[in-house]
């Protein structure tokens, strides 16, 4: 849910926790691994792969803590406008700077939340070879550190229902290390974001690979 300003409440995303954790488990096998990783309290960012519409959902119902997705407006049609509204998602126009989306992301770091990334920007390959300076500014302007979340798996197409994966399969979520993206030195420049998106890109390039040499994928 939302506050009066519009901003998305911690309230709303434990309650999208509380559902993605029956929806995820129920239709499929959620394996977890380094969830500890992520900090018990305190501003984070989750940088998540993307493959698949269901990476969102899977990261909502198997993270330790709720988080606070930056999901484009072309999701909030119908229905799902107030649900994930409701839940404490933020909407953002991807089309132009979206003032009101960086303002509610910052207040999400800034009341010690978890915000979720996709740092590709759309769905894909789901191999962080083109990330964007988003993750970067969020991680340097909120003094938020980066969890890379790789999520294997939900690629896969099962039959029962097109464009899902096979429902009871297996879903392998791998949490990293932490780490800071700023470089130190209090630097937010345009460049000293470039330079940071280059850290990040690498760090999370690194746990992917790692993720699916410890799961096998």
């Amino acid at each position: 849910m939302s506050d009066a300003t519009g901003a998305p409440t911690l309230r709303g995303a434990a309650v999208g926790r509380s559902i993605g954790i029956g929806l995820m488990y129920g239709l499929w096998k959620p394996r977890v691994l380094g969830a500890w990783r992520v900090p018990a309290a305190g501003p984070v960012i989750l940088a998540v792969n993307h493959s698949h519409n269901i990476d969102g959902p899977m990261l909502m119902g198997t993270a330790p803590r709720p988080v606070h997705f930056l999901i484009k407006k072309e999701a909030f049609v119908g229905p799902l406008d107030p649900f994930l509204h409701g839940i404490g998602q933020i909407e953002v126009d991807r089309t132009t700077v979206d003032r009101t989306a960086i303002t509610h992301a910052l207040g999400v770091l800034a009341d010690g939340g978890v915000l979720g990334i996709f740092p590709e920007g759309t769905r894909g390959e789901g191999d962080f070879a083109s990330l964007r300076a988003g993750l970067a500014y969020f991680a340097v302007r909120g003094g938020a550190p980066i969890v890379p979340v790789a999520v294997l798996g939900t690629e896969r197409r099962g039959r029962l229902i097109r464009g899902l994966p096979p429902l009871r399969s297996r879903v392998d979520v791998v949490f990293g290390d932490a780490f800071d993206a700023s470089a130190g030195d209090g630097r937010r420049t345009r460049r000293a974001l470039d330079e940071a998106t280059l850290r990040i890109q690498a760090k999370l390039t690194a746990h992917l690979e790692s993720a699916k040499r410890l799961t096998g994928r």
